[in-house]
């Protein structure tokens, strides 16, 4: 069983900037594939970036290429994700996910139906 809990989330100004931290629990944090995605108010979850459990490799949505970054520290058992350019578009609640350990080796993805664990999220608003 993992366990997640995301922080970091608040209000900003569009062009603004903010880090989000996702702590897991359990030993398998370091053989396993996180990601994260969002939520807008009547909107569907959508995927925003996954990385592999090396760090190696990562995996982006569209709309947030270029101006978001995934990253993670295996010592620390946390997944981050530095938002940059924040627009508007990208107020929602994100969340944290992670793959089962035994699809370690399967990489990167971008479905939510691929990851088992979830935290609760944590709001993100950005103001025009």
């Amino acid at each position: 069983q993992v366990r997640l809990i995301e922080s970091g989330g608040g209000l900003v100004q569009a062009g603004g900037s903010l880090r989000l931290s996702c702590a897991a629990s359990g030993r398998t944090f370091g053989m396993t594939v996180m990601g994260w995605f969002r939520q807008a108010p009547g909107k569907e979850r959508s995927f925003v970036a996954s990385i592999g459990w090396s760090g190696s490799t990562t995996l982006y949505g569209d709309s947030v290429k270029g101006r978001f970054a995934i990253s993670r520290d295996n010592a620390k058992n946390t997944v981050y994700l530095q938002m940059n350019s924040l627009k508007p578009e990208d107020t929602a609640v994100y969340y944290c996910a992670a793959r089962s350990a035994c699809f370690a080796f399967a990489g990167t993805t971008r479905s939510t139906s691929d990851y088992a664990y979830w935290g609760q999220g944590t709001q993100v608003t950005v103001s025009s």
